[in-house]
């Protein structure tokens, strides 16, 4: 049961696969009671945009074809074709399908590209996008696909340090734009400033106040935008060549040209505002915190882009150095003797502003949702700022989130520069996403984990039973990009019909249909079409035990949990974890009854024990240690990024350096110290370099730069290398941690550790490693148990 999850891993190269789909089963009971007895969800964990290098063919200049209503599935390789008759048959629903009049060359040598057995996954050009190669142009050609938009919101109720950090990054990110792409300010601290960028010779700002709640029409009252966005208001002459993109309005001449320019118009009138940027003025009386009005600055940018670019991707980009002390979104009140909500706060209903903040952002969500934008987060204190307020407006329009301690820190600067970077660094940051999935008919769709919002477009297909973004089979993704994922919950729900012998089809089909607006400006199309068997999960249980996939089941786990420690008071998610995996063990393990050492899992499940193990003592079930925002950031990111990434969160991966082996994955377990060792930990948000005790005994003597030991500079270079190449290619950035043993940032190490040996044990642990002063089982203990109950049964 103890295999190395490490080397597993490493074998395999693209987990994802070219449709960028892992199912937690790849078999799936017919009935819904055996569907229950497989304990582990139906579910689907999906990259809707994954980068287009994935894609076997270029995105295809013509429109999909879909069947008909109610079905709408679009045309894929699963569908049978009759050639003659010009005729296709939709997999999902059976239904007969007429070829389009330009489809009347199609043959059996004569075949599109979504027909091609290799396509399961294709992109579709829309109408208006610009044409692929080859293809003729519209009479007066295309219309120019729409900037993308940033909108800056910057705290300034910081010390000047911290603010020059910003100004200083800001800088940056304005020179890594590109130049058509239309930006705009907005600073708050007791008030929001609002920046008319397009007055160059003067500086001219709206304020306004900060104390209590303004609505949507009332901002645009005040900066002369009323009725944007509505009929009759001006709007900026369409370019020649056709109707605009996927019904999105364009903007607004007057808001655009005051508040939001493009780089190339706005550069220096933006840097001489970054230099006149000054720490806010307001005085903070002693014992006070400084009066914040977080809420008012982000309704202010969602006001303005509502006016002037309804239906555009665009995103809101929030730096915040400190928590709302006053007005909507106040999460603190300004007296610094009421401490900061904690997690035992929020257990006991004692934090008086919480309900009402989460009220406050969940209104904001449903506005930026309806406008198509996103908001970031980047908070950046030592203190808590209300993420655990913000997840919703951020999670449901799939904004990006970023917590460190500090403007100044490496993981704000690195990961705030990737948003704006381009080439191989580039996240692809797509915008205006729906989601449409269709399914077989005995498949229903609970819902989602993960950045969206339901669209509630309810059907046959939508499941009784709610999980997540549900009562829907299409979802809206203001923002997504290349790492976005999320995981779809599936019920089995067989008609009458189709559970008779005769009428019993051997495949089930799911499509997941992907509109977004392209980093580019086009909108495009993605479709994926899966298959997968039915299996009777009564008598074939080894069929479904070959379809499980450990590490997706494992995430989705631990999502479903997190979502249920949020929803459901008093929910104890470890003894839930505990009962699911005796009852899976004792489902498909290989056992006598009531023999412990008869025990044995297939190799599918042998490392989702210890999955399940660090699960349990992970950050998103063990809320102890953490802040409710530290928590908010945790579950924010296990829900949005892929399987892999979503694994290291869950079971961090170990690599040790030494000078007798190469580079190799090692136990997760405090086994693994060793004095002459350097030991590499990627725990997703941490990467920590750990240096064995003579290791760091001889770096400090400075072994390292004689000639004669140019094998051990070598060797402490190596783990650094590394390091760098995983935080080149993560975002948000890790925080680097390099620490020696014994010393006391090695408890970034020894907290993830399995404690094989602790202060209890301590005679048996070898000379040069280390203990954990716990009182956590471990897994040696943990499996024990386990193997004891599953047989139980």
């Amino acid at each position: 049961m103890a295999a190395d999850p490490s080397a597993a891993a490493a074998a395999a190269p693209d987990p994802d696969g070219p449709d960028a789909v892992r199912l937690t089963w790849n078999a799936w009971p017919r009935s819904k009671v055996e569907a229950s007895r497989c304990v582990v969800p139906l579910a689907a964990a999906i990259s809707p945009v994954r980068s287009p290098e994935s894609l076997a063919s270029p995105p295809l200049p013509y429109p999909p074809l879909r069947c008909k209503p109610p079905c709408s599935a679009l045309l894929n390789p699963f569908a049978r074709v009759d050639f003659a008759a010009k005729i296709w048959i939709c997999p999902l629903c059976f239904s007969r399908n007429h070829f389009p009049p330009h489809y009347a060359a199609i043959s059996e040598s004569n075949v599109p590209a979504e027909l091609f057995p290799q396509c399961s996954t294709v992109e579709y050009l829309l109408a208006g996008a610009a044409p692929a190669a080859g293809v003729p142009l519209h009479q007066g050609g295309p219309p120019a696909p729409p900037p993308p938009v940033f909108l800056f919101v910057i705290d300034t109720c910081v010390i000047e340090e911290e603010l020059e950090y910003v100004k200083m990054s800001m800088r940056k990110a304005v020179a890594l734009l590109p130049e058509h792409a239309l930006v705009g300010l907005v600073t708050f601290g007791t008030q929001v400033h609002l920046h008319e960028l397009g007055f160059s010779d003067l500086s001219k700002i709206y304020v306004f106040r900060g104390t209590k709640e303004i609505s949507k029409e009332q901002i645009l009252d005040q900066l002369g935008l009323a009725g944007a966005g509505r009929p009759g208001f001006p709007k900026m002459p369409q370019q020649p060549g056709g109707p605009q993109i996927n019904g999105m309005h364009p903007p607004a001449t007057a808001g655009v040209t005051r508040f939001l320019l493009p780089v190339s118009d706005c550069e220096c009138t933006l840097s001489t505002l970054l230099d006149e940027l000054q720490p806010d003025q307001w005085p903070v009386e002693t014992g006070n915190r400084a009066i914040r009005c977080t809420g008012v600055a982000l309704s202010v940018a969602a006001g303005l882009l509502g006016a002037c670019m309804p239906g555009t991707g665009a995103r809101i980009i929030a730096l915040l150095g400190g928590p709302c002390t006053e007005g909507p979104g106040m999460i603190v009140s300004k007296d610094l003797s009421e401490p900061v909500r904690s997690h035992k706060d929020l257990d006991k209903d004692a934090a008086p502003h919480f309900q009402k903040a989460v009220k406050f952002y969940d209104g904001l969500a449903k506005q930026l949702v309806s406008q198509g934008h996103v908001l970031d987060v980047f908070a950046s204190a030592l203190d808590q700022v209300g993420l655990a307020e913000m997840k919703v407006a951020i999670e449901r329009t799939g904004g990006l989130v970023v917590l460190s301690e500090s403007f100044g820190h490496s993981v704000f600067k690195d990961s705030f520069k990737r948003i704006f970077e381009g080439g191989e660094q580039s996240l692809d940051l797509s915008f205006n996403g729906t989601l449409e999935i269709n399914c077989s008919k005995d498949i229903k769709v609970q819902g989602i984990i993960g950045p969206c919002t339901s669209l509630e477009k309810k059907g046959a297909l939508c499941a009784d039973t709610v999980v997540g973004q549900g009562n829907t089979t299409a979802w809206k993704m203001c923002g997504l990009d290349r790492n976005t994922s999320l995981t779809v919950f599936f019920d089995v729900s067989p008609s009458e019909r189709s559970s008779q012998p005769g009428h019993q089809n051997p495949d089930l089909y799911i499509q997941f249909v992907t509109s977004y607006q392209h980093p580019e400006g086009q909108m495009r199309i993605r479709v994926t079409t899966i298959c997968r068997k039915w299996v009777d999960g009564s008598t074939n249980t080894e069929e479904l035990v070959e379809g499980f996939d450990q590490e997706t089941a494992a995430v989705v786990l631990a999502r479903y949990i997190s979502l249920k420690m949020e929803m459901e008071e008093e929910f104890d998610a470890t003894r839930w974890l505990d009962r699911s995996l005796i009852r899976l063990c004792s489902r498909f393990g290989d056992y006598r009854k009531d023999d412990p050492s008869s025990f044995s899992l297939h190799s599918n499940f042998s490392l989702f024990p210890q999955f399940m193990f660090n699960l349990r003592r992970s950050q998103f079930v063990q809320v102890f240690n953490n802040s409710p925002d530290e928590t908010a950031y945790f579950r924010m990111l296990l829900n949005r990024e892929s399987i892999t990434n979503s694994v290291a969160m869950i079971q961090p991966s170990l690599i040790s350096f030494s000078f007798d082996l190469p580079p190799s994955p090692v136990f997760l377990d405090v086994a693994s110290i060793a004095a002459d060792r350097i030991l590499l930990l990627d725990a997703y948000f941490s990467v920590v370099i750990f240096h064995g005790m003579t290791i760091a005994q001889w770096r400090n003597m400075g072994y390292q730069n004689q000639p004669e030991h140019q094998q051990f500079a070598q060797l402490l270079q190596a783990p650094h290398e590394e390091a760098q190449i995983i935080i080149k290619g993560r975002f948000p950035a890790p925080r680097l941690v390099v620490c020696d043993q014994h010393g006391s940032q090695a408890r970034f190490l020894l907290a993830k550790l399995n404690p094989s040996a602790t202060y209890n044990s301590a005679h048996d642990v070898p000379p040069g490693s280390d203990i954990i002063f716990t009182d956590d089982v471990s897994f040696q203990v943990f499996c024990e148990h386990l193997q004891r109950l599953a047989v139980q049964s």
